[in-house]
């Protein structure tokens, strides 16, 4: 060990020698002695170092001073930490989620929270006055609404002469075939509709017939009371809230609300008020 020491210890003694003389300007002086040769007895002739001149380069900087040197020497001796690394632990690792396909979530609409105990802004509120709406012209989700329909047969009680005795029996003692009722209609539909439907409900007879001269439907016979029955100007009229209408059943278009009798006439309508029958077939 003291071997190698010595010769690093000549080598670093050469260096600076060598080192000085350059940064001096010149080889050096014949006067100082030479140590080459002391260097040479400390060390044996095998393990004398080369002499090694130093390379120069543009980028080389200009040679230390020997006390320059030996300051650098000890000041860039790297500190080593013997301390062993810590070893950390392994971190366990979660596994690996599947990658799921991300799916375009649709926009809410974000609301503020109520909160009770904060105050609330006060807001104006506008009552409406509610319109009332009678039920008879309340019309359904389905277009449907209420109607009233009635049958009489009044006219032939003081006449039951003029009808043949095998239908006296067909003839109500209180002259009403179909009692005033409540009925349902459907927007579109006509007189001649809600007639031809409640008969069939209500098992009454009912026989009509298509018209075209009056564009409508002609009703013959209700109950099998017809046309005729009870003299040549007898036959079924229709009247809707009080009013005979001049054109046939089939043509007039119900509103909810609407009443509607039927009535057999032995005179075309004039024994029940149609002033405006001016002779030939009853228009219903």
């Amino acid at each position: 060990m003291r071997k190698h020491r010595t010769k690093i210890i000549a080598a670093v003694i050469v260096l600076a020698v060598l080192a000085g003389a350059w940064f001096m300007g010149g080889t050096p002086d014949i006067n100082e002695p030479d140590l080459t040769g002391l260097v040479a007895d400390a060390a044996e002739p095998d393990d004398i170092m080369p002499e090694t001149t130093p390379s120069i380069d543009e980028n080389t900087p200009e040679p230390y001073h020997q006390d320059d040197i030996e300051e650098i020497a000890e000041d860039e001796i790297p500190e080593t930490n013997n301390e062993p690394e810590p070893i950390s632990e392994p971190v366990d690792q979660a596994p690996d989620e599947p990658e799921t396909q991300e799916q375009d979530e649709p926009e809410t609409q974000t609301t503020e929270e109520y909160h009770p105990d904060e105050p609330q802004a006060e807001t104006e509120t506008i009552t409406e006055i509610p319109v009332p709406v009678e039920p008879e012209d309340e019309i359904a989700d389905d277009g449907s609404f209420i109607v009233t329909l009635e049958i009489r047969v009044d006219m032939l009680l003081p006449n039951m002469h003029l009808l043949n005795s095998d239908k006296h029996e067909l003839v109500p003692d209180n002259g009403v075939i179909f009692p005033r009722t409540e009925v349902t209609a459907y927007e579109g539909e006509s007189v001649f509709n809600v007639l031809q439907r409640e008969t069939r409900r209500h098992r009454i007879h009912m026989a009509s017939r298509f018209t075209p001269v009056l564009n409508s439907a002609y009703i013959e016979a209700i109950n099998n009371i017809y046309e005729f029955d009870a003299g040549s100007l007898s036959g079924w009229v229709y009247s809707v809230n009080g009013w005979f209408p001049n054109f046939g059943s089939s043509r007039y278009q119900l509103s909810p609300g609407d009443v509607i009798e039927w009535h057999f006439s032995l005179d075309l309508g004039r024994d029940l008020g149609m002033d405006w029958v001016d002779g030939g077939q009853l228009d219903d």
